[in-house]
């Protein structure tokens, strides 16, 4: 799955390409404003809380679970999100299956403040530049996807655009991978991707190997607020939250639900 995902986001991109070359592309990336420090805001305790940071997610569908929800106007979820404490906002701009696009990438950055993620399957430096001149701050990068050479170009790549990077990992192995590459945030996704099934248990495990000074972020698993403070007890500085969130009534309540479990 996450080798046809990787696929058809680099078939999508090659297209896009044929419409706006890299040259281009790359010009409109470098006169966007900087992007805001991701990395160190994550790293810093939230003020008055002993939650941790929640970036909170504009997904519209999932592999797994096909269609979760149907966001009209990512930017107004967005801003919902931001009005109860996200710290910031990861947006899904892959389209086959998760239903995303770097439209709503745009829109989101244009309605917050806070910093954006662009959470997608990104394989080559056409991407990241693509990121950058829609806004984003933090781009992912996933160990799985990637052999460890090719990790340690795009990683040095995107924070030579200014850009944070947030490296996704599965085990102990790769958790070397992305030290190796110099990760200064790590996520650790708790879902198997072979078969899908959540192991929270799994964060505890891996976050004794993630250094201090490396953002440890929290994925996948969260339903209620007792698993957001699990994983703050075993650790993490960030959860990031997308179904929870985006299957909700009341989005704006529910961050700030999530943000005080501690």
């Amino acid at each position: 799955m996450l080798d046809a995902l990787t696929e058809g986001a680099l078939e999508d991109a090659a297209r896009r390409r044929e419409d706006l070359p890299i040259e281009r592309l790359e010009a409109l990336a470098l006169a966007t404003p900087a992007p805001r420090a991701a990395a160190a805001f994550l790293g810093t305790p939230k003020p008055g809380s002993d939650g941790p940071h929640i970036i909170a997610e504009v997904k519209r569908a999932s592999p797994s679970k096909g269609a979760l929800a149907d966001i009209p106007e990512p930017a107004s979820l967005a801003a919902e999100y931001a009005a109860g404490g996200a710290s910031a906002i990861s947006v899904l701009t892959e389209g086959r299956r998760f239903l995303g696009s770097l439209d709503d990438l745009r829109a989101v950055r244009a309605a917050v403040d806070v910093p954006v993620l662009r959470k997608d399957f990104i394989a080559d430096e056409y991407q990241l530049l693509e990121a950058r001149a829609a806004g984003a701050d933090m781009a992912l990068l996933i160990v799985a996807a990637l052999p460890a050479a090719r990790l340690v170009e795009l990683h040095r790549f995107a924070t030579d655009l200014g850009l944070s990077v947030l490296v996704e990992v599965h085990d102990e192995a790769e958790i070397d991978v992305a030290l190796e590459a110099e990760a200064g945030i790590l996520g650790v996704n708790t879902r198997d991707l072979k078969t899908f099934t959540m192991h929270p248990e799994r964060f505890a495990d891996l976050r004794a190997r993630i250094p201090a000074g490396v953002v440890a972020v929290a994925e996948s698993g969260v339903r209620t607020a007792d698993d957001v403070a699990r994983y703050r007890r075993d650790g993490a500085d960030a959860v990031l939250v997308g179904e929870a969130l985006v299957r909700d009534g009341d989005p704006r309540a529910r961050v700030a639900e999530f943000g005080r479990a501690a």
